[in-house]
């Protein structure tokens, strides 16, 4: 099936059993893949109930599946979980690719949950003779709602699958997992996100989310669901399925990168060093200038547009640039007789706007032209604050060079083109390298990823 795959995490106590209705809802159009999570429904024998050990074993059934591009939905306790593998995905770590998007319904927070110690007694509490009784896994998921109006039968199985979790999962969840403080692990994802929550959910509704949740999630829209409680995927699953529809159908086809070559960045034939700086590249310079003013930011974008007309991947490579100058990145080095960089950037560009104050409205071949002018030595001002002729041409291939260099550091690019010279050993102590070296012919590994789907176009 086309398309990103979602995955879908419960929360405590539930089972993939409580995304039926949603999953129903969705229909078809969306490849979904609902999970038991240790120590719950189908794996309620697991060991593996930490946090820690549940998100590494939701991303290696990720890994399992190979998607090109992929989501992932998480209720509650899944909701941390899938916070913190989200974060992993976007680093590439535990061999994930980056993933396309991400949902949270009334989710459990990256910080400590908000839940009162009382209510974290008594929860512990139902399990002290080994079992929990039917009648207070009844009560769990009445507390869950916000009235009767769930079908009968789905609040039976609920209640079964309350009584089948493991009761070391629960309490590991409420003694430890549910307390772990996981933000800084997540930090502040570039994923898009959207957040999803009961409108009569008293922890974990939009308050404590906007308070908690959208820090990590910036720009994320929150949903209310009315008529829901904490369980809002079991009380109004066609309105939950509803918000995620239409989530995936903004992200679709906007993974970060071709499946196969991320999946080449997740491998053992990439080290961890590399794989962070490559994946770092992915995040968006942002809108706000920063060594540059918003004037001569604009004025950039046109002169990069005919140094370098981008195909295939479209960067923003002003906001690129300008990110880096004010941070001091850049190649190294620079002209002698050309200040600092960013002030070099800064002069050039206010040669350009005296000289030709109409450049960015020109069209391309009078802005070639203008170009041309300043590599011939032919336009610069003796101003204050300007650029001589000669230096103007030394900064215009400054700008050449530095245009070309970020354009092919991003791993988006580098896929364009087919690059994967990167890929030449992991961190094993014997590192792969290459054993196939003449012109035209690939190593098997470089077949595998070269012949992906995506990368036929």
């Amino acid at each position: 099936m086309g398309g990103p795959t979602l995955f879908l995490l419960h929360g405590l106590g539930l089972s993939s059993r409580s995304w039926d209705g949603v999953v129903a809802a969705l229909g078809a159009g969306v490849e979904v893949v609902a999970l038991d999570l240790p120590g719950h429904g189908e794996h309620a024998a697991s060991s593996a109930i930490t946090l820690q050990e549940s998100a590494e074993w939701v991303a290696a059934r990720i890994r399992e599946r190979e998607p090109d591009e992929w989501l992932v939905a998480g209720h509650s306790m899944g909701g941390k979980i899938a916070a913190l593998v989200t974060a992993w995905g976007e680093r590439g770590e535990h061999g994930l690719i980056p993933p396309t998007g991400l949902v949270l319904v009334d989710a459990s927070t990256p910080s400590p949950e908000p839940m009162s110690e009382q209510r974290r007694t008594a929860m512990e509490a139902w399990w002290a003779d080994g079992t929990i009784s039917e009648a207070d896994a009844a009560a769990y998921i009445a507390a869950n709602l916000a009235g009767p109006a769930v079908p009968e039968g789905v609040r039976a199985t609920a209640i079964a699958d309350v009584r089948r979790t493991s009761r070391t999962a629960w309490l590991e969840w409420l003694r430890r997992g549910s307390l772990e403080d996981r933000s800084a692990d997540v930090g502040v994802l570039r994923t898009p996100a959207v957040v999803i929550v009961g409108a009569e959910d008293p922890d974990l509704g939009a308050p404590n989310q906007e308070r908690l949740t959208l820090p990590h999630v910036p720009g994320a829209p929150v949903h209310e669901v009315d008529g829901a409680g904490h369980d809002a995927l079991l009380e109004q699953p066609a309105e939950v399925a509803r918000f995620i529809a239409g989530h995936v159908r903004e992200v679709a086809g906007r993974a970060p990168l071709p499946g196969a070559f991320a999946r080449l960045i997740a491998s053992d034939r990439v080290s961890a060093r590399t794989r962070r700086v490559m994946l770092a590249r992915l995040g968006e310079p942002g809108d706000a200038p920063r060594a540059l003013t918003p004037a001569q930011r604009s004025l950039l974008g046109a002169v990069l547009a005919r140094v370098l007309p981008q195909r295939g991947v479209h960067l923003d490579l002003a906001g690129r640039i300008d990110a880096a100058l004010a941070t001091g990145g850049g190649d190294g080095w620079r002209y002698a007789e050309l200040p600092p960089d960013a002030e070099a950037w800064r002069r050039g560009l206010d040669t350009i706007a005296g000289e030709v104050p109409d450049f960015g409205v020109l069209d391309a071949a009078a802005q070639d032209a203008v170009l041309d002018r300043i590599d011939a030595g032919a336009l610069g001002s003796d101003a204050e604050g300007r650029l001589t002729a000669d230096r103007m041409t030394l900064w215009l291939r400054d700008v050449q060079a530095e245009a070309v260099r970020t354009w092919l550091a991003h791993p988006a690019a580098q896929a364009w083109i087919r690059y994967d010279g990167f890929a030449d050993g992991g961190d094993n102590e014997r590192k792969q390298g290459f054993t196939t070296t003449h012109a035209g012919e690939w190593e098997a590994w470089q077949r595998d990823w070269r012949t992906g789907k995506e990368l036929q176009a």
